[in-house]
């Protein structure tokens, strides 16, 4: 997790103030982690910081601050000051955006706190911003540091039908997840694609596989069982790090073949999975799309079913 510099961006670009409200610090019990945030605009609002009381007070108090506010860090002790079942108290840190002040902050790692900045908080930074050691959101002598959340997993959907869009709507909220989302035509898609998606189209898709990453995770969902036939074909040839086919064990036993006749070895094309997702939870575009996020989650980086090269 990470601050999610490009988010809060685009936010004040439609909605022009905003408010950042994140968890700076955790004692006991809590409902979210440090780093947990939420942006705050005259209408609306993104992110949790746990729901409850703690959430829906500081969402009134930011949003009654939208203009002028002072950035501010205050301290909440969750069973007496809230009420909440929570035992914990946490550090909330409220900070106010337009896209001016948004636009000016840095790319790497985000530290802010009273002047002069203490030599701990410097020797931290340094460290971060030459890789010596990976940074996680910290409090340190009243300075939040925060790296700006770079997503580390690039997924592939191909398809932009109900189940691809389900799939979009579930996953596109994950900080990590870099989303491509690829059909044959633009008129597939809905109207809106939701923030950080990139949409690709191309009559022949089987043919964008060569531009994505070799580490990528791929979700086949086309209309076209042609086209599912094709793109696995591309992708055993290009390599991937994950790969899920929507499809029946019918449909798989005759991909196999087919594959195979294509000169795909049967150790490759186990790599594919099919069915994706929880086969229990019902044919439900939404459910296929929870347990296809719950399967991605799980997944090992360092598992077998990583790339296999020659």
């Amino acid at each position: 997790m990470g601050f999610d510099r490009t988010a809060l961006i685009n936010a004040c670009v439609v909605h022009g103030n905003v408010a950042r409200v994140v968890v700076a610090a955790v004692r006991g019990s809590a409902p979210r982690e440090v780093g947990a945030a939420m942006l705050i605009w005259a209408e609306g609002q993104s992110g949790t910081i746990g729901g409850g009381t703690l959430e829906h007070e500081l969402t009134r108090t930011a949003r009654a601050a939208l203009s002028g506010g002072q950035d501010a860090l205050s301290k909440h002790a969750l069973g007496p000051d809230m009420g909440q079942c929570c035992g914990g108290a946490v550090d909330v840190l409220t900070e106010f955006y337009d896209h001016a002040r948004a636009t000016a902050l840095p790319e790497d790692v985000i530290a802010r706190g009273p002047s002069p900045m203490p030599l701990s908080v410097s020797r931290v930074l340094a460290k971060a911003r030459n890789a010596a050691q990976p940074l996680q959101a910290t409090l340190l002598d009243g300075w939040l540091i925060e790296p700006v959340a770079k997503p580390n997993r690039h997924l592939w959907i191909w398809g932009a039908g109900h189940v691809g869009r389900a799939l979009v709507s579930t996953l596109s909220p994950l900080p990590d997840l870099a989303i491509t989302w690829v059909d044959t035509g633009a008129q597939r898609f809905p109207d809106e694609i939701p923030t950080g998606v990139t949409q690709l189209t191309a009559e022949e898709p089987q043919r964008l596989v060569a531009y994505a990453p070799h580490d990528a995770q791929h979700l086949i969902v086309t209309y076209s069982h042609s086209l599912d036939l094709a793109l696995c074909n591309a992708l055993l040839s290009r390599g991937f790090s994950y790969a899920g086919l929507i499809g029946s064990a019918t449909k798989w036993a005759r991909f196999r073949k087919r594959l195979g006749e294509l000169g795909h070895s049967p150790p490759d094309i186990d790599r594919i999975t099919c069915p994706i997702g929880d086969p229990s939870l019902g044919k439900h575009p939404q459910a296929i799309a929870l347990g296809v996020g719950t399967q991605l989650l799980q997944l090992d980086p360092n598992s077998s079913r990583k790339e296999r090269r020659a």
